[in-house]
């Protein structure tokens, strides 16, 4: 059975999201925004009226589907102590690196492209990134740990989008074992 076509938004936000990742903020128009979505001009303006809508629209389907991944990885864990903490380490380290590499480049490119536009269209992730860091601040283990291991998952993050290094097979296990050793329940 072939799937429905995306809806004239949802391929107007893909084609903005394509856009910036091949030739950055600078490269993302109306004008080619709604070209590459397949739409008029005008029907792109009726869904987004400035570029900046485009982009808040953006990061606020990244929000999303950053909450709704990290609610399943939540939801994956057994529970208990650390759930919480498991579910980010696993989000961090546990996909396959071609899979993870593809979700960093695609949220990579909408992140950087509203930073440099204007930081305050971050606000939706931010605030949702808020929201982990409560659940891994609750989550019963040793103060400090759940949140090490959310700071070492953002460094893992800046370095795939800066490209400041690769990690093999190898030091990604090993990372996550050193990692697993602080998921220690609170006295």
């Amino acid at each position: 059975m072939v799937s429905p076509s995306p809806d004239a938004r949802t391929r107007i936000l893909d084609a903005a999201e394509t856009l910036v990742r091949a030739k950055g903020v600078t490269g993302l128009t109306l004008e080619a925004a709604a070209q590459t979505a397949g739409v008029s001009k005008g029907g792109l303006l009726y869904h987004f009226a400035s570029k900046e809508a485009l982009l808040d629209a953006l990061l606020k389907r990244l929000a999303s589907f950053i909450q709704e991944d990290f609610e399943q990885g939540v939801a994956d864990q057994p529970d208990g102590p650390g759930r919480v903490t498991r579910a980010m380490l696993t989000w961090a380290l546990g996909l396959p690196p071609d899979e993870s590499n593809e979700r960093c480049d695609r949220a990579a490119a909408v992140f950087l492209a509203a930073f440099h536009h204007d930081p305050a269209l971050l606000q939706p992730v931010r605030d949702q990134i808020a929201r982990m860091k409560q659940a891994v601040e609750a989550d019963g283990l040793i103060p400090g740990h759940g949140l090490a291991v959310m700071a070492a998952g953002d460094g893992l993050f800046m370095a795939r989008i800066f490209n400041l290094y690769t990690l093999t097979t190898h030091e990604r296990s090993a990372i996550h074992a050193a990692l697993s050793n602080l998921l220690i329940p609170a006295p």
